[in-house]
């Protein structure tokens, strides 16, 4: 009895020793660890327009893991477009320019003149995209121009069928019309026709690629485009090859940003576990390097991805046309999108926070009754229609119970603003609304 007894003072002198003897430091992680397992993680400041911060992180309070109800096996999710939204700028035609300045096409002259004139219609572009001697121009005027260089192109460029060098061939006039032409024609159609025409138009140029080979060229055009200037450049077709279309000259934005607010958003979000999911206007295999690797900090799963989808052969190579499985992601597009492939995994719950910035995210801006907030990045649209109508709701409901919030940028210095007003590229004054 005597020896028993010996035997538990022992034991329990020995717990006694071990637990006086823990490190401040083993005891601080315990610690560390009881509060990361009971308080949610915050939202960072940012530069987040104040009201808005608010409601964002209201929202993650109220539905995030630690909320009553919260149910891990049907969590609930926020859907945001890319371009213009999760970053400033777009990534679709940062990467369209960079296919043509490094002639980055895997098509026979037959089958580029098909792409490029892929479900166009005959009718004159508008008349802002009259050439350069006040003429109308059309995609058969055009197409003819376009076949003839690209041809030349084809036959002379060693990454086709010929054997001079890409700095040697950008020399020509040939591809001086090219790139010229085929950059305009993007703008024309994009300003002259209806969403469902235009925005799939861009994604028929890489048919001949496989999704690999996309993403890689997407990557290279990113890593570009990060580092590319902020700034409007013009192109203009020479004199010497003014063919059927004429001289014709574009301007257009160049250079991206990543957003750090957005990036954060993301992160906080799914560390709180509420879902996050893009839907994308741009071609899928353009969005999936940017979204989901961690070299650019956003870290979306690519099954949380959505994006415009093109047809392949057996062999997986991309063919100039849409696939038949999958909405446009534009416009109606888009609501149906997420409900069928989104929702569908959440019990068709809707989403609780969305993101966009143009007309082709009013429908999912709109269509969701549940929705608690929208968030529209201010990119001064007129107010008479589409998201610019949005974003003044937005406005007129600042100070009641708004269900939109504008985020304003500078659009220069490719950054978010501290309010609602935005700088637009090439301006100095921020305006909250297009006057």
């Amino acid at each position: 009895m005597k020896k028993s007894m010996k035997f538990l003072l022992t034991s329990t002198a020995v717990l006694t020793l071990l637990t006086a003897c823990q490190t401040p430091s083993n005891q601080a992680n315990q610690t560390s660890s009881t509060v990361q397992s009971t308080q949610a993680v915050t939202l960072e400041r940012g530069v987040w327009e104040d009201k808005l911060y608010e409601r964002l992180t209201k929202i993650i309070s109220e539905n995030g893991k630690l909320s009553t109800g919260y149910d891990a096996n049907n969590k609930p999710y926020a859907v945001f477009d890319w371009d213009n939204t999760t970053i400033i700028n777009d990534i679709g035609e940062a990467t369209f320019t960079y296919q043509i300045s490094n002639l980055e096409f895997k098509m026979t002259p037959e089958q580029f003149d098909v792409a490029i004139r892929k479900n166009l219609p005959s009718d004159n572009f508008a008349a802002e995209w009259n050439n350069k001697d006040g003429q109308s121009v059309n995609i058969d005027k055009i197409a003819k121009d376009l076949l003839s260089d690209y041809t030349y192109l084809y036959n002379n460029y060693s990454g086709m069928k010929g054997s001079q060098s890409l700095e040697t061939v950008k020399e020509s006039d040939q591809y001086k019309d090219f790139s010229a032409k085929l950059r305009y024609l993007y703008e024309a159609v994009g300003d002259s026709f209806s969403s469902d025409i235009s925005y799939p138009w861009v994604t028929y140029l890489f048919a001949g690629f496989t999704s690999e080979e996309v993403q890689a060229l997407t990557t290279k055009s990113i890593d570009y485009s990060l580092a590319d200037k902020l700034e409007y450049q013009t192109w203009e077709s020479p004199e010497t090859l003014k063919g059927e279309a004429g001289q014709v000259s574009v301007k257009f934005k160049t250079g991206i940003r990543s957003v750090a607010e957005m990036q954060n958003l993301y992160k906080t979000l799914m560390e709180n576990g509420i879902d996050v999911y893009v839907c994308s206007a741009s071609y899928y295999d353009v969005i999936i390097p940017y979204a989901t690797s961690s070299k650019y900090g956003y870290n979306v799963p690519k099954e949380n991805v959505t994006a415009m989808r093109l047809a392949k052969d057996a062999n997986g190579v991309i063919q100039s046309e849409l696939d038949s499985n999958y909405s446009q992601t534009q416009g109606k597009g888009k609501t149906e999108t997420i409900n069928k492939w989104i929702a569908s995994k959440h019990a068709n719950k809707q989403p609780i926070l969305i993101g966009g910035d143009s007309n082709g995210d009013v429908a999912m801006l709109s269509d969701f009754p549940e929705l608690k907030a929208g968030i529209i990045f201010n990119r001064l649209k007129a107010t008479e229609k589409g998201i610019g109508k949005l974003s003044k709701e937005a406005v007129d409901t600042y100070d009641k119970t708004p269900l939109y919030f504008l985020q304003g940028r500078d659009e220069n210095k490719g950054i978010l603003l501290h309010g609602r007003e935005t700088i637009l590229l090439g301006k100095d004054k921020a305006e909250l609304l297009k006057k």
